[in-house]
C-alpha cells in the first residue's frame, strides 16, 4: 500500500509540472514577441518628428554589454542608444531630465524594457549623461528628433 502511494505521488508530481500553456505577455502579440528578437517590424508605433511625451526611463549596461540587440547590433553600454518595445529601430529621441535640465539624444536599437511600469531603457552612458543613474528609473520627457 505504501508503495502505491509513493508511486501515485511521484506520478502526480511529474504530470503536475508539465503544462501545455503558451507563454503570454499582457498586450503582446506573436508579432510583437517575434519583433523582440528582431524577426518582425510589423508591430511598430507610428511617430513623427517633433512628437513629445513622457516615459518612465531606466537603464541597462554591464549585464547586456557585448550581447546582440534586437536589430542585430552588438550592445555597447558606452554608446548613446536605447531600447523601446515598439518605436521603429533607428528612431532618434531626445531624452530630457526636467529636474536638472540635462538632455541626451539616443537611437533606438533594441527592444525592451520588459519590466512592468518601465517604457524606455537607456544605455548606461546615456543614463549617466542626464543624471538617471542614482534614481534607477524616472519619468522623463521624450521628443522624437528623427
Amino acid at each position: 500500500m505504501n508503495r502505491i502511494i509513493m508511486i501515485s505521488l511521484l506520478l502526480l508530481i511529474l504530470f503536475g509540472c508539465s503544462s501545455n500553456a503558451q507563454f503570454k505577455t499582457k498586450g503582446a502579440s506573436k508579432k510583437h514577441l517575434n519583433q523582440r528578437y528582431g524577426k518582425s517590424e510589423a508591430y511598430e508605433t507610428k511617430v513623427k518628428k517633433g512628437d513629445e511625451f513622457y516615459l518612465v526611463c531606466s537603464y541597462y549596461g554591464k549585464k547586456f554589454h557585448g550581447r546582440q540587440t534586437a536589430n542585430g547590433e552588438i550592445f555597447d553600454m558606452n554608446k548613446l542608444t536605447c531600447a523601446h518595445k515598439t518605436l521603429p529601430f533607428n528612431t532618434k529621441l531626445e531624452v530630457t531630465n526636467e529636474d536638472n535640465g540635462k538632455s541626451v539624444i539616443v537611437r533606438v536599437n533594441d527592444r525592451g524594457p520588459f519590466i512592468k511600469g518601465r517604457d524606455l531603457d537607456l544605455s548606461k552612458a546615456a543614463a549617466a549623461e542626464i543624471g538617471l543613474i542614482p534614481y534607477g528609473f524616472k519619468k522623463m520627457k521624450i521628443r522624437i528628433v528623427e
